[in-house]
Order: C-alpha cells, then structure tokens, then sequence
C-alpha cells in the first residue's frame, strides 16, 4: 500500500512522539490500579493465569494502531503518476562529410583513422535522436552515402559500410566534399543546417575550389565545423599497393591543409577542430554536440491520487472492534 507514495503534510508525522507517551502513561496507570494483597504465604493457593486478562491489553494496541493511522492519514499520502510529452521545436539538419582517401587508413589512430571515425561519429549519431543527418564521402570526387534522413538505422548501417575502396577518384577533393554536403542541405527547411567536414590532408584533387564551396554555404546559411585529422609528424601511412591488393605501410609526413579548414569554419560560422588521436577525435564530436543543441519542448502531466481513506477506515476499523470488545467479552475486565 506504500509503494510510491508520497506525503504532502510530513509534519504530522511529528504528532507520533505522542505514542510512546500514551504507552508509558498506560503502563504506570494499570500499576496503579492494580490492587496488590499481601499474605504471609501462598501455599494452598493454586496460581492460574486468565487469557482474558492478558488480551485485554490488545484493547490499548487497537487504540494506538489506530491514532497511528489516523496521524498518517493527516499526513496526506498519495500517489503521483507523471506522463512527459516532448516536442520538437528546433530541429537541426547535419551532414558528414568524410574524407575516405586511402591516408585514412594511417595507423596513428587506433585501428586506422577511418575506423576510429565511424565509431565515434556512430556515438555521436545514436545521441542526436532529434535531428536529421546524412553522410557524403569523398576523396578524389565526392558523392552522398545517404540523404539527410531521421531514421537513425539507416544512418548507421550506411556509416558501418563505409569504406576505402579503389572506386572513388583517389586524392583529397576538400571542395568537392563540401559542395556535395551544401547540395544535400540547400533546401532543407530546417532552423539550423550544419557540415561537418572531416579530413586527413590537403585539397590536391576536384574541380570545385574550397572557398567556392565555403561561400555557398555561406550563402545558404549552412554552418561547417571542420576537423583535421592526424598525429603531428610521422604516421604509419599506406605508402604503395603490393601486387595482391594490399597496402605497404611506411612512416609518412603527416599534412593537413589547417589554414584551410579554418578558414572555411571561420567564414560559415563554425570552428577548427584538430585530432591527433581517439581520445581527442571523441572530445571534439562531443564539443560539437554540445554547441548544437536541440531545442526540445517538455511538458508534464502529473496526476495525483489520494491515499489517505485506506489509513483512515482501517482507523475506524479498529476503534469500532475495540468499542465492541470492551462493551462485550471484556466489559468485566475493563
């Protein structure tokens, strides 16, 4: 009967100190009206116990098991049953733009830079359930992996198949991954629209220059945080490709265009990122989860039943059957 109840007036709880006292002034009046007769010897007299006399006593428990109740009732117990509805009123349309050139599978970061990518950007997908996002992958020549969409499955099993792969034009197109993301976001109707633009190098490659992608999003209103992606120095870096298909790994300059990308996030609105290893790639995503909040709309509902009538009638209950037994099996005791 308590589960999750709570009470409103929790200072009558302080009328129960009364208890103790009523149980003590019981015990010292029943001595002191308990008749006592003094004989020099007992012998010849067999000593029996009533029952009745003993359970008269449960008269007095009814009656402070009773006031116990009624103290709790005062007390105003009750339930509460809240229902939240959310609502929301500013939603934010992200597309990823990530660079899948063959230097992202540099083994500075752990396994590869590509695959440290997609499980953070998977943690930083499952903690945006109020946004749309898409993905576009480029290298030498861009193109979208999916449309901005609200079904996250779709989201992350597209994130999961991305790839290096000798399809794609190799190099690193910077202007073209933008251009592409913009193209996915200029018609979107939502309140704030963002790029997050991930590369390991320089613009070598595309026929779109950066700038020129940087001023249409600034021209639609598309905000771009970029992240530069790579130790300082020397990596372990795919250097060439053995006759079965595989890579040869060799220490590489690490070379990332940071003039660039800042540039870039400077001119749209947005920031420069740079991630030299997991930790730090898993700080600036959720650095950028936390700049571009959802606003979400809460209401709750809170329905409020009272409790107090069960404490109450098991109060009466109780005084009632000490009433009757006092007047009835124990009216020659009393």
């Amino acid at each position: 009967m308590l589960n999750n109840i709570e009470f409103l007036n929790k200072e009558f709880f302080w009328l129960l100190l009364v208890l103790p006292l009523a149980l003590a002034w019981y015990i010292f009046k029943y001595k002191r009206q308990t008749a006592e007769l003094k004989m020099a010897s007992v012998q010849g007299f067999k000593i029996s116990g009533s029952i009745w006399t003993n359970l008269k006593h449960l008269l007095f428990v009814f009656r402070l098991i009773a006031l116990a109740l009624l103290i709790t009732a005062l007390a105003r117990p009750r339930t509460v049953d809240i229902s939240t509805k959310t609502k929301t009123t500013r939603g934010i349309d992200i597309v990823m733009a990530i660079d899948v050139s063959a230097s992202m599978l540099a083994k500075d970061l752990k396994p590869d830079r590509l695959e440290a990518l997609k499980k953070v950007a998977a943690d930083f997908i499952n903690g945006r359930p109020n946004d749309r996002i898409g993905l576009v992958e480029y290298a030498g020549e861009a193109f979208t992996k999916t449309p901005i969409t609200s079904d996250k499955n779709i989201v992350l099993r597209s994130l999961r198949d991305i790839k290096y792969n000798t399809i794609i034009q190799q190099g690193t197109a910077i202007g073209m991954g933008l251009a592409t993301a913009v193209n996915r976001l200029k018609d979107s109707k939502a309140k704030s629209k963002v790029i997050i633009l991930l590369t390991d190098g320089v613009n070598n490659g595309g026929f779109i220059d950066p700038k020129t992608a940087s001023e249409l999003a600034v021209e639609y209103g598309i905000k771009t945080y970029t992240i530069g992606l790579g130790t300082n120095g020397m990596a372990l870096s795919p250097v060439s490709i053995r006759p079965n298909g595989t890579f040869r790994y060799g220490r590489a300059q690490v070379e990332i265009d940071e003039a660039l990308l800042k540039e870039i996030a400077d001119k749209t609105g947005g920031k420069y990122f740079r991630a030299t290893n997991n930790k730090k790639l898993a700080e600036i995503y959720a650095e950028i989860n936390k700049l571009e909040t959802t606003e979400v709309e809460e209401r709750k509902y809170y329905n409020y039943e009272e409790k107090y009538r069960p404490f109450v009638i098991l109060a009466l209950v109780l005084l009632l059957l000490e009433y009757i037994l006092r007047h009835t099996i124990f009216r020659s005791f009393v």
